[in-house]
């Protein structure tokens, strides 16, 4: 168990401290649940009722929270509780920033790089001419195929693999079970009602800071690249097809469907079993709720759908009232009927 002076949590996250700097830190836990020794927050106005009952040692407030203090509680105030608390787990008591050193049951292959601070797992296989940044994580039975590029700070779960001439950004994360490169599904059709398989020569360029759920693919392009830009989060069950392209800082549900070649622009929101058809283009900021089909390019920025196939949200939900009333309009239908028959 680690023990960690408060002062120290408050210095790494420039917070304002009413309490005592020499108390020791142990642990962070939910603020209904923290004993003596954990670290706590309130970010949701509902929880401060917590703040009287609670028995952590320390909590992170927003900085403008007025309530009353307790002389037993530590109290640490910042401009946003839940970031800090993030930031003080991934620093502080993340168990996957510490892991190092080669196990003598990996593989790497020749004229391969592995940088400084690395871990490397059981029954790792590393190809030829890969090159392993500085501080990276790669877990048990991973494969990394020729030519592969990870950069700094990236984590790899047990069983990821990449196949050739993948890139891998900076502090990015692979979830266990991910594959990346896979060949994307091009198959030709013959007059004998046959197909022939399509090379798929391209790669698959995933940027920094992205993160990816478990058994997640992403498949690579036919020519070219499919991309992962920047910041993106997709959840576990996500289907990425060839040459696709995902924005910035766009996020996914899971057991979304990104067919060929179909692009999503930066800062988009997309629900879970969400299927795009191939070949179109989604807007900056389009947001599209649960189980909508896009069978369309959506060419305008910072719009919200639902349904399938999609319409605009307000639209979508007038439907669905009007949908639900039906039984009772055919009821009031049949008696219009049946009085206009009495004429």
């Amino acid at each position: 168990m680690r023990e960690i002076k408060l002062i120290d949590i408050v210095d790494f996250v420039n917070g304002e401290l009413t309490g005592n700097k020499d108390a020791i830190i142990q642990n962070v836990a939910k603020i209904e649940e923290a004993v003596g020794g954990d670290l706590s927050f309130v970010s949701n106005p509902k929880y401060i009722g917590y703040i009287e009952s609670t028995k952590a040692t320390a909590l992170f407030v927003k900085d403008d929270l007025d309530f009353e203090s307790r002389e037993d509680l530590n109290i640490i105030r910042v401009s946003d509780p839940y970031f800090a608390i993030c930031v003080i787990m991934d620093h502080f008591f993340n168990p996957n920033n510490h892991p190092k050193g080669t196990s003598k049951l990996s593989s790497i292959g020749t004229d391969s790089t592995v940088g400084e601070d690395c871990y490397i797992g059981d029954f790792v296989s590393i190809g030829n001419n890969v090159k392993i940044g500085s501080n990276v994580k790669v877990y048990p039975n991973c494969f990394i195929g020729d030519e592969v590029e990870v950069l700094d700070n990236t984590i790899l779960y047990s069983n990821v693999s990449i196949y050739s001439k993948c890139k891998i950004g900076t502090d990015s994360i692979l979830h266990s079970g991910v594959v990346v490169g896979s060949d994307g599904f091009g198959h030709a059709p013959m007059p004998d009602g046959s197909y022939v398989k399509i090379p798929q020569i391209g790669n698959v360029l995933i940027g920094n800071y992205v993160e990816i759920g478990a058994n997640t693919t992403i498949d690579r392009a036919t020519m070219g690249s499919t991309v992962i830009e920047d910041g993106v989060k997709l959840d576990n069950l996500i289907q990425v097809a060839h040459n696709a392209r995902i924005g910035k800082n766009t996020v996914v549900a899971s057991q979304t469907g990104i067919s060929g070649s179909t692009e999503l622009g930066e800062r988009c929101i997309i629900g879970g079993q969400v299927g795009f058809v191939g070949h179109i283009k989604v807007a900056n900021g389009t947001k599209i709720g649960a189980q909508s089909g896009i069978m369309k390019t959506i060419k305008e920025e910072d719009l919200s759908f639902l349904g399938s196939p999609i319409k605009p949200l307000k639209d979508e939900i007038k439907s669905q009232v009007l949908i639900r009333k039906l039984p009772e309009i055919y009821k009031d239908v049949l008696e219009l009927k049946k009085l206009k028959d009495k004429e």
